[in-house]
């Protein structure tokens, strides 16, 4: 129903509701049933303008309907006379709610109520029961809740798939309905979306691109790999559903269950849960996205790149530029009567005036020319002496690290072998108990000590299997940073996705004057594998300003200093 119907005066509303829980009942309470049982009451008793309204699909536990609210609307301009439902559980299962509509709203309005089923008619007066059966169906829908929780919650643990259709670029295996498979053409878009991501784009700017080129958002494609009618803007993009994608981890291959959940079984808002709390499972189907490019697009998310206002340009490296003195970031500064030239980075504590920091200032072609110059030694160096490299790496942050993991793994099965003996220590020293070789009082002290033992021991071991875990990641962190090296042999000029790609951070010292130069020092710390240490040899970039006498020069040497 909606709002824009003429409707009558002088309505019987005959009201049906259906849930997909109460869809197990059978035919009985079937929509077509409802409404085949309520015609014919009011056809035989002569109540007029008989109308239907229908909420299929909708639990009963919520009164935010669309045909219930349509009657309710109704009923409150003075339409509606008479509501007629096959039961009181068609009217919904929360009996607060039920008992406000039933003794209160429709007595107001002086609204008959009729419970065809359950012989209750307002007319007839009062019917005693009538809140006990309001109560019956509330505990029904509190215990229908708690079994279809329970049957998640089993499911979720076990590495299920809860959602009913799989995201945007997967689709349901015919042969195996709980397994996802690749959808060839939608994932292409998803790794579009995500490699745009990776090129400074937002979600805005994205979901522009997307409708600008024709393509079928996913509402749309869902339809046409249906073989339905395609919606009526089939390729206007929201930036939501480009955020939700760039959002989901579910495209590196794994499952991801109990993200929400609800307060009660009366409260469909779903909240969101901590990630201490959710069920990670890997592998659980084809990757579409890379899982070093996912969490490098989280970052790049969280520092969002913002436009310069009233400017056409933005900063090739927005979000990345860090003040080493207050730590905040370096905003982009620009305007329509500057040149590409002129276009700079600066502190935002100077900027915002708040008189505790400094500009920190650096040309954006300055800074251009000194991080390709580092990524061209990077690069130089790896192929030079890939070995090498690696080791240097290593070295530098891998060494400690794995003489670290190796203790804790060797702890670990210290601790390990001590926990297995303190379970048999626990079942000597009760049997002890129960045969009266120790005092009671002897066991419960000694069983104190030794459950305190453990426990101690078992939270010691999941640190230290973390140290470990996180050792293993970092090696496998290298790997994907030479992988990066080796896609970007003899680049000449630097992009947003080169940029986003290499570098996860830059760190902006305030310049140093004290030597009649400006030397100005910046760190940049590497995806996968931050800071690294260069060779010995300056590396000099020089530029001439063009129509100026004047000369910039950019060195950098292994310690990250730059003359500007």
């Amino acid at each position: 129903m909606t709002a824009n119907t003429n409707y009558p005066d002088n309505i019987t509303a005959l009201y049906a509701r259906l849930s997909q829980e109460d869809a197990l009942d059978g035919e009985s309470n079937s929509i077509a049933n409802q409404k085949k049982i309520l015609l014919k009451y009011a056809t035989d008793n002569g109540f007029p303008n008989p109308t239907f309204f229908i909420d299929d699909g909708v639990s009963g536990v919520t009164f935010d309907r669309p045909g219930w609210n349509e009657m309710i609307r109704l009923a409150e301009v003075g339409k509606v006379t008479t509501v007629i439902v096959k039961d009181m559980s068609r009217m919904g299962r929360d009996y607060l709610k039920v008992g406000y509509y039933t003794e209160s709203f429709f007595a107001e309005r002086d609204i008959r109520y009729i419970a065809i089923n359950d012989g209750v008619d307002s007319d007839k007066g009062d019917n005693d029961f009538t809140p006990f059966r309001n109560l019956f169906n509330d505990f029904y829908a509190r215990d229908t809740s708690k079994k279809i929780r329970a049957v998640m919650r089993a499911k979720g643990n076990a590495g299920e798939h809860l959602c009913t259709n799989p995201p945007y670029g997967y689709m349901k295996d015919p042969a195996d309905k709980k397994k996802w498979m690749v959808d060839e053409e939608a994932a292409e878009i998803v790794k579009r979306i995500f490699d745009l991501c990776i090129a400074g784009k937002g979600p805005m700017q994205i979901a522009k691109l997307l409708t600008a080129e024709h393509i079928l958002t996913v509402k749309a494609h869902y339809a046409q790999r249906a073989g339905k009618p395609l919606p009526e803007k089939p390729y206007h993009w929201d930036p939501k559903s480009v955020a939700g994608i760039l959002e989901r981890p579910e495209y590196t291959g794994c499952t991801v269950n109990f993200k929400t959940y609800s307060k009660s079984h009366k409260l469909k808002k779903r909240l969101y849960n901590v990630p201490e709390n959710q069920r990670i499972f890997p592998n659980t189907q084809p990757a579409i996205i890379d899982e070093q490019v996912f969490v490098r697009v989280q970052e790049l998310r969280e520092n969002k790149r913002r436009p310069a206002k009233q400017a056409e340009r933005q900063g090739l490296f927005s979000g990345l530029l860090y003040c080493a003195d207050c730590g905040n970031k370096l905003h982009f500064a620009t305007g329509k009567n500057m040149t590409p030239q002129q276009d700079c980075y600066r502190c935002s504590r100077y900027k915002s005036n708040t008189g505790d920091c400094t500009m920190h200032f650096i040309r954006e072609e300055t800074l251009k020319l000194f991080v390709l110059q580092r990524i061209f030694d990077v690069t130089a160096l790896f192929f030079d002496d890939a070995m090498a490299f690696e080791e240097a790496a290593k070295k530098q942050h891998f060494q400690e690290a794995e003489k670290e993991a190796q203790k804790r793994k060797r702890e670990i099965a210290q601790a390990e072998k001590r926990i297995a003996e303190l379970d048999r220590i626990f079942k000597r020293i009760y049997e002890d108990d129960i045969s009266g070789t120790i005092s009671h009082e002897r066991f419960l002290k000694l069983s104190t000590d030794y459950e305190a033992e453990q426990r101690e021991l078992t939270e010691q071991v999941k640190t230290w299997r973390e140290v470990v875990e996180i050792f293993e990641q970092d090696r496998s962190d290298f790997d994907s940073f030479a992988a990066i090296v080796r896609k970007y042999v003899g680049i000449r000029e630097l992009t947003p996705t080169i940029v986003n790609e290499f570098v996860k951070k830059i760190i902006v010292h305030a310049p140093d004057k004290s030597s009649g130069h400006r030397r100005q020092k910046i760190q940049i710390v590497w995806n996968f594998i931050g800071e690294l240490e260069q060779d010995e040899n300056k590396q000099t970039i020089e530029r001439q300003r063009i129509k100026t006498t004047s000369l910039l020069v950019v060195c950098s040497d292994p310690r990250g200093v730059s003359t500007c």
